[in-house]
């Protein structure tokens, strides 16, 4: 995987977390760089954690599915995007109403279920036979700087089309599932 791709992924998997990090920019007024720091801090962490688990729990079934492993990355990355896309057009009516909370409990939730999908991508780079310390730092660096843009912009501007950027994230992981197969074929 070239390291183009591994920034694709990463801005991909980075999508959830600058929209959440977004909202809660709309509710913050008090202490704004703090917050955005911390909550940058623990989504960025956490997207750069969840890759190195699925990895090495990819790496435990390997045996058990490498003639197929790279139609299994396709998948992962085909289910991940056309959810991705799937969400985009979902009625979000909670999305203006969310919370404003940066407790440890409610960073621990929020960086868990931003990063669900990164244990997957995780799963898939092992199977497309990428070494994952490189890509885990740039997932979680990227996943930081992204927090830090949605939380200011939400700031800034107060509302923010995430529709859009959902269904970009979810093309973006259903080409590089293409491509893993494609490479995997020539």
């Amino acid at each position: 995987m070239l390291f183009i791709e591994i920034i694709f992924l990463a801005v991909a998997l980075s999508i959830d977390a600058s929209v959440v990090s977004f909202s809660q920019g709309l509710i913050f007024t008090e202490n704004k760089r703090k917050n955005s720091l911390y909550l940058a801090f623990w989504v960025g962490a956490f997207q750069a954690l969840m890759p190195v688990i699925g990895w090495f729990l990819a790496k435990g079934i390997y045996n058990y599915v490498e003639k197929f492993d790279h139609w299994i990355a396709f998948a992962i990355f085909l289910i991940l995007g056309i959810k991705f896309i799937n969400d985009a057009f979902k009625t979000k009516e909670t999305e203006c109403a969310v919370p404003a909370c940066l407790s440890l409990q409610c960073l621990l939730l929020l960086a868990i279920a931003t990063s669900i999908d990164a244990m997957a991508a995780g799963a898939t780079l092992f199977f497309a036979k990428v070494e994952i310390l490189l890509p885990a730092l740039i997932i979680g660096l990227v996943t930081f700087i992204n927090s830090l843009i949605g939380f200011w912009s939400g700031y800034i501007f107060k509302r923010f089309p995430s529709k859009y950027l959902e269904i970009t994230a979810g093309l973006i992981l259903i080409g590089l599932g293409l491509k893993i197969v494609f490479d995997h074929i020539l």
